[in-house]
């Protein structure tokens, strides 16, 4: 089979490693791909939201199979475009790809069919959002209603930062168009859980639980990034909690989403906060997340191309997919200075990092040489019998990479593990 990846960072990396497993991928390309991944596919300079040169190279190149992986192609209907050329994909169309795409959508659809999740209010006017503030109290969560690079979201400690926080987002745009109407919804307290689930519409299977850690900063402080690293499982999603999710959670979105004539056929994220009352939906993503994928797909021990190919033909039910038992860490080696002003062009050397997987996320390639082209650079990922092995192996493995500038939390997991001993 040729395959096609559509994307070009460490997520992508890590799902075009999984499908190497699989004796039917014969080739795989990355669009664009990075310089990292240029190990494992050949990358094709074609950025992710080129629709038209994407339709265009699959039909050329007689593409098997594309996988769409990141959030705007997605939103931006490149499933369509290519289902339309005779292309068949892993992702969703662009009219389901909305649960992502429109914020204000996948609380509405939530409120409609009765899915847990903090309370709220949409607006597309700034006056109008402003009153409503003055009868809130803070903490108070003001989202931009689109697409922002996962930055769409501020948390107002105080009524002075949720005005000011409006005021940029509506007046000032600084999220572009996304902030046309925002979101204004109760802070919700408790752990956070990401759950990556494969659905073909109608068979909804969760994978392996993971924790991100968004902060640039050890002990959760500094700004948000793009995840700093993750570990799998998340010792908080307990069995009781598995149950409720899936029962009042995860079945109801895709019956939801088949209701409104927006079959969600793909990897569908649930960004999940355990409350005192119950899990609740903070966010929900029409992709795999990143770095959620360094941690869960390295424990999945069924084939991912076949079970893609599954959701793809609507015969999830009869496909067996299956996890390892065990425990993975990622932590991700960053630019020093992201996700603000850093500087790139360092060379990287990471071949020494042990019986690590490397997914290489801001590199391209300069001669022989890798050399840092982004914020995140890579993220290291090791797989164990139990999160402080994994932990400790992780660790181990990101001090072998070399690059100038490299930054890296030295925390990642502590949570999980502190989580792990209260048990």
């Amino acid at each position: 089979m040729r395959i096609m990846v559509v994307g070009g960072g460490g997520r992508e990396h890590a799902v075009i490693k999984k499908l190497k497993e699989n004796k039917k991928a014969e080739k795989i390309y990355a669009l664009p791909g990075n310089g990292g991944i240029a190990f494992d596919a050949e990358c094709v300079d074609i950025g992710a939201k080129e629709i038209e040169k994407i339709k265009d190279f699959a039909v050329r190149e007689r593409i098997d199979y594309a996988v769409v992986t990141p959030d705007d192609p997605l939103v931006m209907g490149a499933v369509d475009e290519l289902e339309k050329a005779g292309i068949k994909c892993f992702g969703p169309r662009k009219n389901a790809a909305i649960i992502e795409g429109s914020k204000v959508f996948a609380k509405n659809l939530m409120e409609k069919y009765g899915i847990p999740t903090a309370k709220y209010r949409t607006f597309d006017n700034e006056k109008a959002a402003l009153e409503y503030l003055s009868g809130e109290k803070a903490p108070i969560v003001i989202k931009a209603d689109g697409l922002a690079l996962g930055k769409g979201v501020i948390i107002a400690e105080t009524a002075e930062e949720a005005r000011d926080a409006v005021k940029s987002i509506m007046r000032d745009k600084i999220f572009g168009e996304s902030g046309n109407k925002v979101v204004i919804e109760e802070y919700l307290s408790g752990p956070e859980v990401s759950v990556l689930a494969f659905t073909d519409g109608k068979t909804i299977v969760p994978m392996v639980s993971s924790m991100d850690h968004k902060r640039a900063c050890d002990g959760d402080t500094g700004l948000n990034t793009g995840g700093m690293g993750t570990v799998a499982p998340n010792p908080y999603y307990t069995e009781e909690v598995a149950k409720r999710c899936e029962e009042e959670i995860f079945i109801p979105t895709i019956r939801a989403m088949e209701n409104e004539g927006r079959k969600f056929k793909g990897c569908l994220y649930f960004g999940l906060m355990i409350t005192a009352d119950g899990p609740k939906v903070i966010e929900y993503n029409c992709r795999f997340g990143d770095p959620e994928t360094q941690v869960v797909l390295p424990l999945l021990k069924s084939d991912l191309l076949d079970t893609m190919i599954a959701v793809t033909e609507e015969r999830l039910e009869e496909t067996k997919v299956e996890f390892y038992d065990g425990a993975a860490c990622c932590v991700v080696a960053a630019s020093e200075g992201y996700p603000q002003k850093y500087e790139t062009g360092f060379t990287v050397k990471a071949d020494r990092a042990g019986d690590c997987e490397i997914y290489y996320a801001g590199v391209k390639k300069s001669g022989n040489e890798l050399k840092t082209s982004g914020g995140r650079v890579l993220g290291v990922t090791a797989v164990a019998k139990s999160t402080e092995e994994a932990v400790k192996k992780a660790y181990k493995g990101i001090e072998k990479v070399e690059f100038a500038n490299k930054y890296y939390r030295k925390d990642i997991g502590k949570k999980a593990l502190e989580a792990e001993e209260n048990r």
